[in-house]
């Protein structure tokens, strides 16, 4: 026999283990109460207390019973019971360090119990020794197994219910989303999100698949200070949030820059109130993003409130172009020249004619302005007072759209 993997079959040793086996129940009831005196978790639970002293019971069994018959340790596997307890134990969100602890606690205990029991079988010291020693090691092999199978049992089972859980509040999003009829107190419990006051809805997505979005939305919904995010993975480098309660509006709700990864983009839809609020804000976030997308924006947060006019104005995109085209004729070229002149145009319009706004606006002198708009009106045909609401609209979208609904020079 091994001694590496089986326990000493001698018949002082088969003797203590059979001694012990006929004495089991009472040895787990003092198992239990050693456990139970390091771990709080099983006082507060009378089911997870039951299932610990099943657990107690079958391993003690099956342990002294391979010691009793020199079994190998490799042989081991782990009963129903201690099975059942790690599922148990992942159920009620215990983490795998907890229960682990009940397994380095139990031997813990049930190498104390051993010893005392070959010391009073075997009174020559050194002989005790050995074959405790020998039975320590095959009750070490004997943990390390069942330690294992109960891990992954326990991870199984947390996947099994987080997979569940995933699912689950992916079900209510949807019907949410579709105005289904739903029970909004049920549908609260699920996600964890209150579907009562202001919802915020936005949009989270990359193209590093090593970015942790979650992390981002808990970042986002923190910045505007609220509680945590309702987060649900749109694909593996998207994510869809909400953020509800206490929302302060009047400070428009703006998301510091420096809060935002550099990797990822954010698109936020406005405030509105309840389940319905929650289906507009949310497709305001997608519109945000459409709009973001198709001018290749690079500025990490894009609002709906900043591209509404653009986002209804490009729902015909060939006749946005079009109308572009048609309102800015040479304006409408792609080179970084026309593109001058049409900021100081945008800014001047912007500004209601004040040479010193837009001068501020575009961190240039008030006569570069004046100039760059002169040029701008020459190549435009003449002064655009009588057409200033479309020449505005059609500046607009290239600021927003860029190269997207241009000319090629």
């Amino acid at each position: 026999m091994d001694p590496r993997s089986a326990a000493d079959g001698s018949p002082t040793v088969q003797a203590v283990a059979a001694g012990l086996l006929g004495d089991v129940s009472v040895l787990a009831d003092d198992m239990l109460d050693y456990l139970a005196g390091h771990i709080p978790e099983i006082a507060a639970d009378p089911e997870l207390r039951g299932l610990t002293l099943g657990s107690c019971s079958s391993n003690l069994e099956a342990v002294l019973s391979m010691v009793r018959h020199g079994i190998d340790a490799t042989a081991a596997e782990a009963p129903v019971t201690a099975l059942e307890h790690a599922r148990a134990m992942a159920s009620r969100g215990h983490s795998l360090d907890v229960m682990l602890r009940f397994y380095r606690l139990g031997h813990q205990f049930f190498t104390g119990r051993f010893a005392e029991a070959v010391t009073a079988h075997v009174p020559d010291p050194a002989e005790s020794l050995r074959l405790f020693l020998e039975v320590e090691r095959f009750g070490f092999q004997y943990i390390d197994r069942i330690s294992a199978s109960v891990s992954t049992e326990y991870v199984a089972e947390l996947d099994r219910r987080q997979n569940r859980d995933r699912a689950e509040r992916s079900d209510v999003v949807r019907a949410l989303l579709a105005d289904e009829r739903v029970d909004l107190r049920n549908a609260e419990n699920v996600l964890g999100h209150r579907l009562t006051g202001g919802q915020l809805g936005f949009v989270c997505w990359t193209a590093d698949n090593g970015v942790d979005l979650p992390a981002v939305a808990q970042r986002l919904a923190k910045s505007l200070g609220t509680d945590r995010p309702l987060a649900i993975p749109a694909g593996p480098r998207c994510l869809w949030g909400w953020a509800a309660g206490s929302l302060d509006t009047s400070t428009g709700l703006r998301v510091p820059a420096s809060s935002v990864d550099p990797d990822v983009h954010i698109a936020v839809g406005a405030v509105h109130p309840g389940p319905a609020g929650f289906r507009t804000s949310h497709r305001e976030a997608l519109r945000a993003r459409r709009v973001a997308e198709l001018g290749e924006r690079t500025a990490p947060v894009t609002y709906f409130g900043d591209i509404a006019l653009v986002d209804l104005m490009t729902q015909d995109l060939d006749g946005a172009r079009d109308f572009v085209h048609d309102e800015l004729g040479e304006l409408a070229h792609d080179d970084a020249k026309t593109e001058a002149e049409r900021s100081a145009l945008l800014a001047f319009l912007t500004a209601q004619g004040s040479l010193k706004t837009a001068a501020e606006a575009l961190g240039v002198h008030r006569n570069t302005v004046l100039q760059r708009v002169r040029r701008a009106e020459d190549r435009l045909g003449g002064p655009v007072a009588a057409r200033r609401t479309q020449v505005h609209a059609a500046l607009h979208l290239c600021d927003m759209l860029g190269a997207s609904i241009l000319r090629a020079k």
